[in-house]
């Protein structure tokens, strides 16, 4: 069983935003990402002025990604 579920980082425990369907001491793996995108945690970094809905394709599309640079 694999669950997404929005938690709270606070004094050194994550607390979940609801009740979790998890037996009391149950043994889990947990993975930990961001709850923003990489267009949004970067926002603000270039002085754009333009369309934010072009800079966001630009950023997202893989035509522009650090692996097409030559």
């Amino acid at each position: 069983m694999s669950l997404t579920f929005d938690a709270v980082y606070e004094n050194g425990v994550l607390k979940p935003a609801q009740a979790l369907p998890l037996q009391e001491h149950e043994k889990v793996r947990v993975t930990i990402e961001p709850g923003l995108t990489w267009t949004e945690r970067t926002a603000g970094m270039l002085k754009w002025t333009g369309d934010p809905e072009v800079l966001r394709r630009i950023a997202e599309d893989d035509e522009f990604g650090i692996l097409e640079s030559p």
